[in-house]
């Protein structure tokens, strides 16, 4: 089986783009988990899918897999390599793409190179957890922003042992069964905020997670009154934008807003 594959990455959260428009390509786990293998495949963080949405008043289905074949609901920084991949392919208007994810319909915007996604409503805030871990207790922030996400506010993100803290984090009887995300997150000044995550399903730390960079930037607001818009510079170098509403203890209208970039195109035997 041949397979015609873009890669893409945005803020270095890097992707494997396959137009299946047609819904003829049926991959298993084995198959995505391979092609995302770094030494063995082609080499990404996840994959995603192009499909076309049975709402015809959507414009597209994203449908996205994590590096070790597992299918997740949302990916912030996926969102807008597939808004960039769908509007190439035509798909949608000149500068906006309506599009279908597990975690529900999304609108996205295209302006200078940069891509707006408005995410899914946030939920499921609790504040304050303490969690006992091997190296003591931690003090961790969760919420939904698409997936599930822990964040943990401390004052040198460098220092931090991210693979075997975030993987003991994303693993606790806490976030049972689902798992987390887990956020070291650092205040670099009153606008903006240091990022490094570690993300289930590639079970490593990642250059950017899109809806880790939107769960710190709502939490930074809300506990360490950041004003909105919140920049994050995450591990990758890039900086992405992170705005909502406020209303009455609610979070809605959330934007992330982040670069998508095309790296290169090829087929391969699979």
């Amino acid at each position: 089986m041949k397979i015609r594959f873009t890669k893409m990455h945005g803020a270095g959260n890097d992707f494997l783009m396959i137009e299946n428009l047609s819904e003829n390509l049926a991959l298993t786990r084995e198959h995505i988990s391979h092609l995302c293998d770094r030494r063995y495949g082609i080499g990404a963080d996840g994959l995603l899918l192009l499909e076309t949405s049975e709402d015809k008043s959507l414009d597209a289905r994203m449908i996205y897999y994590n590096a070790d074949g597992s299918r997740a609901e949302m990916c912030g920084n996926g969102a807008r390599c597939f808004t960039a991949f769908a509007l190439a392919h035509g798909l949608g208007k000149k500068d906006c793409l309506h599009f279908l994810t597990d975690a529900g319909p999304i609108i996205a915007t295209a302006q200078n190179n940069l891509y707006t996604i408005g995410m899914t409503p946030a939920h499921s805030i609790k504040l304050n957890t303490e969690l006992n871990l091997t190296s003591g207790p931690i003090i961790v922030h969760s919420i939904n922003t698409g997936v599930p996400h822990a964040i943990c506010f401390v004052e040198d993100i460098s220092q931090i042992e991210i693979r075997s803290i975030g993987a003991e984090i994303r693993n606790h009887p806490f976030f049972a069964p689902a798992g987390a995300n887990a956020n070291f997150a650092q205040l670099q000044d009153s606008t903006s905020v240091l990022l490094r995550t570690y993300e289930r399903g590639v079970e490593n730390e990642t250059l950017a997670c899109g809806t880790g960079a939107t769960a710190v930037g709502i939490l930074a607001h809300l506990i360490h009154q950041l004003p909105k818009p919140v920049s994050l510079k995450v591990a990758g170098g890039a900086t992405l934008s992170v705005n909502f509403d406020l209303t009455d203890d609610t979070v809605h209208n959330i934007t992330l807003t982040g670069p998508a970039v095309s790296v290169f195109e090829g087929t391969i035997n699979l």
